[in-house]
Parts: C-alpha cells; structure tokens; sequence
C-alpha cells in the first residue's frame, strides 16, 4: 500500500519471483475499506508506506478483526515500512515495523526466483473502485499479466528504447501493466503528477510515454505558456475514462503531444480497446466544418488489444450482435487471454461475468456503420445504467459551448432513476 515509488516497481517483480501473489492498493482507502480488503485478501506480509502505517497498524491490532488473523496461525501480518529517501526518517513512522531496505538488505543473494508451477496461477489480486457496490477482488494470471505486457509493446509503438513516466497508478490494474511491460526498458518514477513534472521528465529523461486520467490532458492544457518547454520528440499520452473536451484535446496536441484513448476496467487487466488519434484528413466527411464530427468519430471508434479475442456489442438474451445501426442498444462483451482469471473468492460471480462464454462488464453499447464489430464497441453511445455511470453521449453535448470547461452526468438515484448534470 503505496504511491509510486520505487520500492513498489520492484515489488512488482520481487513478490511473484518469491512465489507469492501481489496486491497493490488504494493509498485513499478509508479504515472501513481497507478493513473489508484485508480480510478478504488474508495477506501475510503488507508493505505500506510510512506516511499509511499507522492507518495498516490500526486495521490489523483491532481486536475486533480477528478474522485478518485467521489462516495465520494466530500471527498477524508482518507489516514493512517503504520509507521516503527524501523525508526525515524520525517524522515518517514511530512505529515498531520492519523497514523496507532492511528487510531486502538481509534477504539472500544466491535466492533462485521461483517460477509459477502453472501459467494460470495468479500473479496479482487488484480491486476494483468500488463506485458501484463492494470492491471485488479480482484475480490475475501469470499469463494473461504477460500476453497484455507483449500487447502494450506492440499496441502503443514502444519498440525503440522507449521512456515511460508513471502518471498511472501501480494499484491501478498494476499500472495497466506496464509494470511488467517496462521491465525490459526506463522508466521514470514520480510520487505525484503535475504539470511541471511532465515537462520537466520530457526535457530530462526524454519521456516518450505516459498515461492515466484525462485530468493529465487538463493539466497540460492549462498550464502557463511562460512556463512549458518545447517537446524533445512527440510523447504519446494514453488516457482512459470521461472523455476529454476539443479545447483541451487541440491544445495537448498543439504542444506535441499524441493523443490516445482507451476504454477497459480492472477485469480487462486495463484499458482493452484504444483508439489512437488521427488529424481530420484521415476521415472523409460530406462538409468541411467537421471539428464535431471527428470528434464523434474519435470518441467511437477502437481497436482491441492484439491479445484480445474478439470485443462484441450483443443481444444479452439471444447472444447475437446486435445491427451496426448506431442506435440499436446491445451489451458491451469482451473473449481473449487477457483478462481476469476470476472474481477471488466468489466463483458465482465469476460465472456470472462470464456466462455465455464471453466477458460482460455490465456496460451498454451500440454498433455503429463506422465502427466495424470487432473493432469495439461505441464508447460514445452507452446508455445510462444504474451505479453512475457517466453518460459520455451527453456530456459531449454539455461540453460544446465555449464557456463550458468540464462536465459529468451521473444517475439520480430518486422514485425514478434521471440523468443529472454537473457543468464547470
């Protein structure tokens, strides 16, 4: 339980080689929450930053949560504290816990790394948001960590000595997995994300990529002209979630950036669709005055990961894709080797997600005449469903006046389920 920091690159690797299954989580979860995972994860030895240890000590000395002792021969978890190189060890953790450089000092070095016995053991367990009910814990494989990793080389252009920047988090789907992916290359660590971080880690490390949020486009669009430096080279930025507005999205691109866009969850190890981006001449359109229209045409269209099967929008009942017409309403469904093994656990919810022998994230979409069926499904088109889900077809329209920065649309949840609009 830490941010990005070096120490939790290296677990990434050192946890599966010692045989073990990794979990990194959310350095924003709450005592409730972080009480509820461990219990299902049962781990046996947490490393958490020092600035969280306290909050891990409280979870796991509570007398009250005797089940986190269970299945531990009445021992309770041997908890390491990743100390910041770069703060006063006496102001970080007073507590009684091993430290992490200590405990890696003592380990020994003739160690022989210990491979899976089988490639769909897990490798990791990762949470999702829980936005829409409890977190569930969902399983990794071996396999499907190292066919997404091969996926991400090829997928986003990274063949010749690429330089990743961690913007993403490592407890988001294991930084959408390029941990494992970057193995073989640089990478730049960054404990927080800014601006001025980006800028700098371009001129300096020569960053050819980074990804997370679309809020990174808004950070970059925003700031002071004074203060950013020209682009060594174009850097390739990959965001997935609410979908950026044209304002920002041609001033990122203005200042050398290449923008992609992907769509996935955690069962999907991360984003299973992109679409890279391309200028308006690629596409043919009747009129000239098609800034609108290609940006509907960027938000819809997708290519899945070259190690995903196949990504359908079909009937739930009858199981049969539902016509390219743009407005017939289907269920989003996903089939290859990279996604989840399993619900931890929960092997009814596991059936269930799977049932019909594809994935089904429980998401809505609709075939469209410019997006050919295997190519992913309309992002810009998903119904509203319940939990909140963001309507991505009608903040688009929200966020087209000039005066309008941002925008989201989430479920009321009233006597009647009613979209409702926050406009920046």
């Amino acid at each position: 339980m830490a941010p990005n920091v070096p120490a939790l690159y290296e677990l990434h690797f050192a946890v599966p080689m010692a045989g073990a299954t990794l979990s990194a989580l959310n350095v924003s979860l709450d005592e409730h929450a972080l009480t509820i995972i461990l219990h299902r994860l049962r781990p046996k030895i947490i490393f958490v930053d020092s600035e969280l240890a306290h909050l891990v000590s409280k979870v796991i000395h509570n007398k009250n949560n005797t089940h986190l002792l269970e299945n531990h021969h009445d021992h309770q978890p041997l908890l390491v504290a990743i100390h910041d190189v770069s703060l006063d060890r006496r102001t970080q953790c007073d507590l009684e816990v091993r430290e992490y450089e200590q405990t890696v000092a003592i380990g020994e070095s003739n160690f022989q790394a210990m491979s899976p016995t089988n490639e769909c053991d897990p490798i990791s367990v990762n949470f999702t948001s829980g936005s829409t009910g409890t977190p569930k814990a969902v399983a990794y494989s071996h396999r499907a960590a190292y066919l997404n990793s091969l996926g991400l080389i090829l997928r986003y252009n990274m063949g010749k000595s690429p330089v990743f920047l961690w913007t993403v988090d490592m407890f988001r789907c294991n930084g959408w997995c390029f941990t494992w992916a970057m193995a073989w290359q640089r990478s730049a660590v960054s404990m927080n994300v800014s601006a001025k971080i980006i800028f700098d880690s371009v001129q300096l490390h020569k960053v050819t990529h980074l990804c997370g949020k679309p809020t990174i486009l808004n950070m970059i669009a925003d700031f002071p002209p004074v203060d950013q430096k020209p682009l060594p080279s174009v850097v390739d930025v990959i965001i997935a979630g609410a979908f950026p507005t044209n304002p920002v999205l041609k001033r990122v691109q203005e200042l050398g950036f290449n923008i992609v866009y992907g769509y996935g969850m955690t069962e999907a190890l991360g984003p299973a669709l992109i679409r890279p981006w391309r200028s308006s001449q690629h596409h043919h359109h009747d009129n000239d005055d098609n800034v609108h229209d290609d940006h509907n045409l960027k938000c819809r269209e997708g290519l899945h990961n070259i190690t995903l099967e196949a990504a359908d929008v079909k009937d739930p009942t009858t199981m049969q894709s539902v016509p390219s017409d743009g407005e017939t309403i289907g269920e989003v469904m996903l089939r290859g080797n990279t996604l989840m093994a399993g619900y931890l656990g929960d092997p009814e919810a596991t059936q269930k997600a799977f049932s019909g022998g594809w994935f089904r994230p429980g998401m809505s979409g609709c075939g469209t005449q410019t997006l050919h069926r295997d190519e992913g499904p309309s992002e810009g088109r998903h119904s509203l469903r319940e939990g909140g889900d963001q309507h991505i077809g009608h903040r688009s329209c929200l966020v087209e006046p000039p005066k309008s920065c941002e925008a989201a649309v989430l479920l009321k949840m009233t006597l009647r389920a009613s979209p409702c609009a926050f406009v920046k």
